[in-house]
């Protein structure tokens, strides 16, 4: 979607320890799924048909953020899985000897997970499926294990004979019944680097799946979790890194130049222009929610004033933290009466006639092609004025220019459209994401 982040690494047997981490961070890229770097790639379909593919996904991804807020978790299905919605790669390796895998990042996910060997049932892939018999430093864990107790539906696998623990068994799955069941297992992540040096760190807890199904492409093999969650790979990795991870994502007319993301010192977001504002975590998924206050377009302020139900657990409307920035999103979707007004105050400032929108995936668009009649935009989040330029508020489609927002009646979500050419960094410890206006193609 814009959307969800993606490495490409050289792989060595070094072990860098949290220590050493801790001293530089590391930087890695970050690829766009429709990008001529990406193994999504395909040249055949134009620019347009491929930004409304990931947007259609993108509508599906938050409706399922809705229901994941209702959802009562059964015996066989656990905790929020996105492996559709994405469109950022993140490529590691996992195991000793490494083995190269690719992966759906996912800022509203936290346990990481790869398919692996045997296969119950293993969707279609195109790389080599990891089999943990093959890395001598894969180890699975225990049921008694802290990350078992930190998964909310696990389970003990095998017979529990005399001198030999029971495994953790995880289920991760949502309503749509799209799911990974595996073991909860520990082994060595390699990431790749911007200086070309692999950072590898032991005992990375993971989903080792043998039996997944749903909407998943052959081209990735798993998802990895950077959500605020105990098991995602930003705890994980905790002081190592300093709780902070910032990513850069190159607008979608930028098709050279590939989108980073960093960890620990080199993930700091500071110097002119930087505004900051709170994160919370709300209900029982550990997305990371923002307290959108208003919307300026021009001088006009639309404040964003919602009544949410007492009973809901979504977060999705009014109070403190009442929009998801969300990495796996492509259009940032607003409540349908704030979307309205917004709809209503830039038909007064754009001049032109708003057309229909092509197959049904825009809902506001204007045959006027020239960037320069459109007007930024500010949401004013809670202690932080973040001006979006028309550049991104619009994109093109065809002969059209449309809006980059959605009226939705699920959870309202922060998109990765209006986050491109921003330098954004997360950080755990104060709780807090900064924005940094940056040209991410050259920066």
């Amino acid at each position: 979607m814009h959307p969800l982040l993606a490495f490409s690494f050289v792989h060595l047997l070094l072990l860098i320890t949290p220590t050493k981490i801790e001293a530089g961070g590391f930087t890695a890229d970050l690829i766009h799924r429709d990008s001529p770097q990406s193994p999504f790639y395909d040249p055949s379909i134009s620019k347009s048909d491929r930004l409304a593919n990931a947007i259609r996904r993108s509508f599906s991804r938050v409706a399922r953020f809705n229901e994941l807020s209702r959802y009562t978790p059964h015996d066989d299905i656990q905790s929020p899985l996105f492996p559709s919605g994405g469109e950022y790669l993140m490529k590691l390796s996992i195991g000793t000897p490494p083995l190269k895998t690719t992966l759906l990042a996912d800022t509203g996910g936290d346990l990481s997970w790869t398919q692996c060997r045997p296969c119950v049932k293993c969707f279609k892939q195109n790389s080599t499926i990891f089999d943990p018999k093959k890395s001598w430093t894969y180890k699975e864990l225990p049921c008694g294990s802290q990350p078992c107790k930190a998964l909310r539906n696990s389970t003990c696998k095998g017979a529990g004979k005399k001198g030999t623990a029971r495994i953790c068994e995880y289920r991760y799955g949502y309503a749509d019944k799209s799911y990974t069941i595996g073991d909860v297992a520990t082994d060595t992540f390699t990431f790749g680097s911007s200086s070309g040096r692999p950072v590898s760190v032991g005992k990375i807890v993971f989903g080792c799946g043998h039996n997944n199904g749903g909407t998943y492409n052959a081209a990735t093999t798993g998802v990895i979790g950077l959500g605020g969650g105990s098991l995602s790979l930003v705890r994980q990795l905790g002081y190592s890194i300093g709780g902070k991870f910032s990513y850069c994502l190159v607008t979608n007319v930028d098709d050279k130049f590939t989108s980073k993301i960093s960890f620990g010192s080199k993930a700091v977001v500071s110097g002119p222009g930087v505004v900051s504002t709170p994160f919370v975590f709300k209900g029982k998924f550990n997305y990371y929610y923002l307290t959108l206050e208003s919307i300026i377009v021009g001088n006009k302020r639309l404040g964003y004033e919602t009544k949410m139900p007492p009973d809901t657990r979504s977060g999705s409307l009014g109070g403190e933290g009442n929009i998801i920035i969300d990495s796996g999103t492509v259009l940032t979707f607003l409540p349908r009466g704030i979307f309205a007004n917004l709809e209503s105050q830039l038909g007064k400032v754009i001049k032109g006639k708003p057309m229909k929108n092509p197959g049904g995936v825009f809902k506001l668009c204007y045959r006027d092609d020239n960037i320069d009649h459109y007007p930024s935009l500010t949401f004013k989040f809670k202690g932080a004025e973040v001006e979006l330029p028309a550049l991104i508020t619009f994109f093109q489609v065809g002969k059209l220019l449309c809006l980059a927002m959605a009226p939705t009646d699920d959870v309202a979500v922060f998109g990765n459209l209006s986050q491109e050419n921003f330098l954004i960094g997360y950080d755990l410890v104060k709780k807090q994401i900064s924005f940094k206006p940056t040209n991410c193609s050259k920066d």
